[in-house]
């Protein structure tokens, strides 16, 4: 029986397949067979098309949209294969197979990584706490903190590590990144507890450094929209700005809970990008990242999901936005009844 984990390479993703791997190996005791890891950027959510699984196999997928994946989840259980799904992203309506075992929460309250640490009672929670921070859910993972005994010390600790691996999921390929999700997973491995990967591991530092280096570029850059309820950026297609799309929105919400963010990225050769606004050829495109405001995590899906995007309520993202939706899609965001569910 061959086995498989599936999981998107930012902090929700990799500090949920940390839990699992942890809770396998205990289970038994390192002597069970190789695990397969799938894994990819941040918008590499198709991720089940490439399971190579047969009949007998066992899958489990982490913090992937089972929408996206619907197709290739019905390959799968078709052919045989039993599926472990935990997630926090949108479902199909009816998803129910013999072969299949869904944890799929949409609250805005939860993350892939806190699902696993409910299924396996806290076992691993400090990895559990990574993630979530890394999620940008940060009162409730230092509530969680604290009734777990975790110091202010730890949590800083821990939310910076957060924030670090999911900083580097984000680029269009893996020249964009500083290492790769799934070489810094094997970097994650041996370590029971992450702050023994903080002690030991310097690539964390070199990976922090450039994200302070791109967030401090980003800051300065002008809004092309901006009003009472949030702001719009639009920022070039440049490295520094395909690694900080989702950093850079989830700073903005953190300093201003009150407000709506939206932080867009040229994604096709053209003029380049000019503070207030762009110049980007004909067909041209934009990926964008969304956050709610924290004080009303609601109306992110609402936004995405009317310009062919997706996620959840309290932070989503468009994988294509035509450069001639541009404004339509401002005048839409300065229009949102933020705080109301989709």
């Amino acid at each position: 029986m061959a086995t498989f984990d599936v999981c998107n390479g930012d902090a929700d993703g990799l500090c949920a397949a940390m839990q699992w791997r942890l809770h396998r190996h205990r289970s038994d005791q390192g002597g069970g067979p190789p695990v397969t890891l799938v894994t990819g950027l941040k918008r590499d959510i198709e991720l089940l098309k490439h399971v190579p699984a047969q009949r007998g196999d066992e899958v489990n997928v982490f913090d992937i949209s089972m929408l996206r994946n619907h197709a290739e989840l019905q390959r799968l259980l078709a052919a045989g294969v039993r599926v472990r799904y935990f997630d926090h992203h949108q479902a199909p309506d009816k998803v129910s197979h013999p072969l299949l075992e869904a944890h799929v929460d949409r609250a805005s309250d939860v993350c892939t990584s806190l699902l696993v640490d409910r299924h396996l009672g806290g076992a691993f929670r400090a990895w559990a706490l990574v993630g979530a921070y890394g999620d940008n859910l940060t009162r409730v993972a230092d509530q969680l903190a604290a009734v777990s005994g975790f110091s202010a010390d730890d949590c800083q600790q821990l939310r910076r590590l957060g924030e670090v691996i999911n900083y580097n999921a984000y680029g269009d390929s893996d020249a964009d990144v500083c290492i790769a999700p799934a070489w810094l997973f094997k970097l994650m491995l041996p370590h029971r507890d992450p702050r023994d990967l903080l002690a030991s591991e310097g690539i964390v530092d070199e990976i922090d450094e450039l994200r302070q280096a791109d967030l401090r570029q980003a800051m300065g850059w002008t809004p092309a929209w901006q009003g009472p309820q949030g702001r719009v950026l639009v920022l070039p297609d440049a490295p520094w700005a395909r690694r900080v799309l989702g950093c850079l929105a989830n700073e903005l919400a953190n300093a201003q809970p009150g407000q709506a963010h939206a932080v867009l990225k040229a994604q096709a050769a053209g003029e380049p990008a000019v503070a207030g606004g762009v110049h980007a050829s004909a067909g041209a495109s934009y990926a964008v990242s969304v956050r709610a405001p924290l004080s009303a995590p609601m109306g992110s899906d609402k936004l995405c999901s009317a310009f062919g995007g997706g996620g959840r309520a309290r932070a989503a993202g468009i994988d294509e936005l035509p450069v001639a939706d541009l404004n339509r899609f401002i005048a839409a965001f300065a229009a949102m009844r933020w705080g109301e569910p989709g």
